[in-house]
């Protein structure tokens, strides 16, 4: 079986997008029935993205997209070349990697589309307004467009209910984020100029529901109650997005400049030794589609602190600290760090239902149900096309710039 992953994106960096695009692609290796993975990537993201690539004996075949940074552009491809590309390679299951336009009138072979959240309607200040409606109008056409969605958590299934339609919702199934434990550490510090001191972690883009100006001053109470050692950082790792303005002003206003250390583009044993020597991870987001940090630090043995979401809920309901965000959420963070700091630092949790194998076998299955005959000679959701007007000049001017999916 031959399935094309298209992966293109507007971040050179790894972003959570991009992840598990990469675990997808680890995930059908496990299968040998997956004889070729095509894997579409854009031009920018050629060298982070294909030296990530897991070993593949020859069976993983990567493509460049021909396409601009900007919004429209990305979508454009999406929607007028891509089944070109499906032509060429001839795939029996194209798989996209997250929510795009697609023209499925144009595509003659089962389309699969994979969920993470509903953030266009969920945080909208993660997209602003008006580009939010854009985002919701793609969401809402890919998701009637593709023949199955597949949900990264229960949450996210649940949540999808609230926005779509009856008919929507019954392609969907849920398929959890690969994440297993990496054995891969860097014997170096990605932090500048780190001496040993200790520091607390947090792996968030720079998003409204991550919360990160909570965990900062948070990091400010914590310091001033000489609740920490004094030389202690907070350490952020994750790449600039609406929120980052706000961020570094809050820093300046705590005069957190020399304590605060932002980090991105780090490599996947960097990001190891990070939850390696961490004290511990903070992740106190108000609602999340999964909540993959919080999965890798406990196959990393971190301490855990994090909001009481239904999504890390998911994850795990022993090893993690888990506080309220309504009432006094900073006092409740503040607590509950320093609380599991005066734990000591717990052994890696085992997450089978997150490995490969498992997860692979589940793609696997999804792909030959959807090409059994039963399937084929069924009607799928008609496709709403995109009309021209919809990506015309204006639409390019109003999303010039525009740095989100």
């Amino acid at each position: 079986m031959r399935v094309l992953i298209p992966a293109a994106q507007f971040s050179s960096s790894i972003s959570g997008l991009q992840r598990h695009a990469l675990t997808l692609v680890h995930c059908l290796l496990q299968q040998p029935q997956i004889t070729e993975v095509h894997f579409v990537v854009a031009p920018w993201q050629r060298l982070p993205i294909t030296s990530n690539i897991p070993e593949s004996k020859g069976r993983v075949v990567t493509h460049t997209a021909e396409m601009s940074k900007d919004f429209l552009s990305r979508n454009f491809w999406y929607y007028r070349h891509l089944p070109r590309l499906v032509n060429l390679v001839q795939p029996d299951v194209v798989h996209l990697s997250y929510p795009v336009p697609i023209d499925r009138t144009a595509i003659d072979r089962p389309v699969v589309a994979t969920l993470h959240d509903l953030y266009p309607y969920d945080i909208p200040e993660n997209f602003g307004y008006p580009k939010v409606y854009f985002n919701r109008a793609i969401l809402q056409q890919c998701l009637r467009s593709v023949d199955a969605i597949t949900c990264v958590s229960d949450t996210t299934l649940s949540r999808m209910k609230r926005y779509v339609s009856h008919r929507t919702w019954q392609k969907a199934v849920r398929i959890y984020n690969c994440v297993e434990p990496q054995f891969q550490c860097s014997d170096r510090s990605p932090l500048p100029e780190w001496n040993g001191e200790p520091f607390l972690l947090s792996v968030s883009q720079h998003r409204k529901n991550k919360n990160i100006p909570l965990l900062i001053q948070a990091f400010r109470h914590l310091l001033d109650r000489a609740m920490i050692h004094p030389s202690t950082r907070l350490v952020i790792v994750g790449i600039a997005g609406p929120e980052t303005s706000r961020i570094q002003q809050l820093v300046a206003e705590l005069h957190l400049h020399d304590k605060v250390i932002f980090l991105h583009g780090i490599s996947e044993p960097e990001l190891q030794w990070c939850y390696r020597k961490c004290e511990l991870l903070a992740a106190p987001s108000s609602i999340e589609g999964f909540g993959l940090p919080v999965a890798e630090a406990l196959l990393a043995g971190c301490r855990i602190v994090c909001s009481d979401v239904p999504a890390f809920h998911e994850i795990d309901t022993q090893h993690c600290t888990f506080v309220s965000l309504n009432s006094d959420a900073v006092e409740n963070l503040v607590g509950g760090m320093a609380s599991t700091l005066s734990k000591p630092r717990p052994a890696p949790v085992a997450l089978a239902k997150f490995s490969s194998q498992s997860l692979g076998a589940q793609y696997l299955d999804l792909y030959r149900s959807l090409l059994s005959p039963s399937h084929c000679s069924s009607s799928p959701e008609n496709s709403i096309p995109l009309s021209e007007t919809e990506l015309s000049l204006q639409s390019a001017n109003l999303f010039a710039g525009d740095t989100r999916k």
